[in-house]
């Protein structure tokens, strides 16, 4: 017999329950749970709301955000390194107000979130005024960097012979070439199509990729952009990669889920042309059960009068019915 829940280890439970991940007993036992629980069901409905609030969210964060943050952790780094490195100018009667600062920071326990939340907003500042700095007086303040890079310097000295030594961290854009059998060029391409912001680079990116679709890897990729991408065009655009290996099992199943479920009616038309060649002539050969119930499930919901037809004019070309018995 199964143990029976309490409330504590019914809650501990929800959050799993929900995203469905307990077993079938491990469900059953919080459903026993519920039934007799009122306390417990209010609890559940208050943590569903939430999740669906969770859910009903959407983030879309800037395009330069993760090269920024990794500019800004990059400085902080070497920052923190020249700080550790030199030793303060012997003429220094105290700290100046950096030192000051970071020892604040990092002398007492409590205050090192305070510290490590401050640092990350000084760099987030930072990143955004460094731009404006180098519109305001040209493309090559700050050691000749352009905008696309970000600079900063990091350690101010004078020089015994009265010149001024300035440590300035700096990154920069790198730019890279070669074709399409370079694994550098096939890997950077991969990590494009996985882009959240840009569906542009994701296009393009996908385009190109389809030009070794014979990759498994590749072929891989173009499947979920199928299945996944939110943007109409670099879903077709990944269609067309995948035009000759609709024979594929995995490109045939993204397809078919492509058909029933996407939103784009011009993808679910391609879908169609992809599954069965020669469905606008009429001369379909002969196709196999799973994809006829495809048709049939998408006579059933389809509501675009054009996707319609291509199925119906499919099904009667095989003398199957419109309908699912």
């Amino acid at each position: 017999m199964s143990q029976v829940l309490n409330c504590a280890d019914a809650r501990m439970l929800f959050a799993l329950l929900l995203y469905g991940e307990l077993s079938f007993d491990e469900e059953e036992r919080v459903d026993t749970h519920l039934d007799g629980c009122a306390e417990c069901r209010a609890a559940l409905e208050r943590e569903t709301s939430l999740h669906a609030a969770f859910d009903g969210v959407a983030v879309e964060p800037a395009a330069s955000l993760l090269r920024e943050c990794r500019a800004d952790l990059t400085a902080a780094i070497h920052l923190e390194h020249a700080q550790a490195q030199r030793p303060l100018p012997a003429h220094s009667s105290r700290a100046g107000w950096w030192e000051r600062f970071a020892s604040m920071l990092g002398g007492a326990s409590i205050l090192r979130p305070v510290g490590a939340v401050a640092l990350v907003a000084l760099g987030f500042l930072g990143a955004r005024l460094t731009p404006l700095f180098s519109e305001r007086f040209g493309e090559n303040f700050l050691t000749g960097t352009s905008q696309a890079g970000i600079a900063r310097p990091s350690d101010v000295e004078t020089q015994s012979d009265g010149s001024v030594r300035i440590v300035v961290d700096e990154t920069r854009q790198r730019t890279i070439s070669g074709n399409l059998d370079d694994q550098r060029i096939r890997t950077l391409l991969l990590e494009a199509v996985r882009d959240p912001s840009n569906p542009g680079l994701r296009a393009d990116s996908a385009l190109l990729l389809s030009q070794r679709a014979q990759s498994a890897e590749i072929r891989s990729a173009l499947v979920y952009l199928v299945g996944h991408d939110p943007n109409d065009g670099v879903r077709l655009k990944a269609m067309e990669g995948l035009k000759a290996f609709a024979s594929d099992p995995d490109v045939r199943g993204a397809l078919s889920r492509a058909l029933l479920n996407d939103a784009n009616p011009g993808v679910r038309t391609q879908a169609i042309d992809m599954l069965i060649p020669g469905a606008d002539d009429r001369s379909v050969p002969n196709i196999d059960r799973a994809l006829i119930g495809t048709l049939q499930e998408l006579m059933l919901r389809e509501n675009n009068a054009s996707v319609r037809q291509r199925g119906q004019r499919v099904l009667e070309a095989i003398n199957a019915s419109a309908e699912i018995y």
